[in-house]
């Protein structure tokens, strides 16, 4: 499966982005990654299929109640929705993949990766 981030750029304090990721082809669990520089690569949302048209987001406690993940399953396509963005978001967000049953919040489970996009918050 290969995964394709859009959607980066740069904001001031309290706006918002929407990130893409874009597969090629359909997988069980989706997620959404980021790095900040000499910081480790963050955990910050994921999305499981449960069934069809069944979900299950889980997020950061940092992201919570301002990002929204969501995925268009007719499209292959992932969705980060990024409100009231702070500079402490600042960083290289990636889309991970993962055919495994269940959804897990660690990097070293993702068998499949973007190659980012970047997010820049000034204050």
């Amino acid at each position: 499966v290969q995964l394709q981030e859009s959607g980066g750029g740069s904001v001031q304090s309290g706006g918002s982005l929407k990130l893409s990721c874009a597969a090629s082809g359909d997988t069980r669990c989706m997620a959404w990654f980021r790095q900040a520089p000499g910081k480790e690569r963050e955990w910050v949302a994921n999305i499981y299929r449960l069934r069809k048209f069944t979900y299950y987001n889980d997020y950061a406690s940092p992201v919570k109640g301002r990002f929204t993940i969501s995925r268009d399953s007719a499209k292959n396509t992932l969705y980060l929705e990024m409100n009231s963005l702070k500079p402490e978001d600042t960083a290289l967000y990636y889309c991970a993949a993962d055919q495994r049953y269940g959804c897990s919040r660690a990097a070293a489970d993702f068998a499949y990766w973007g190659q980012g996009t970047q997010v820049t918050v000034s204050s």
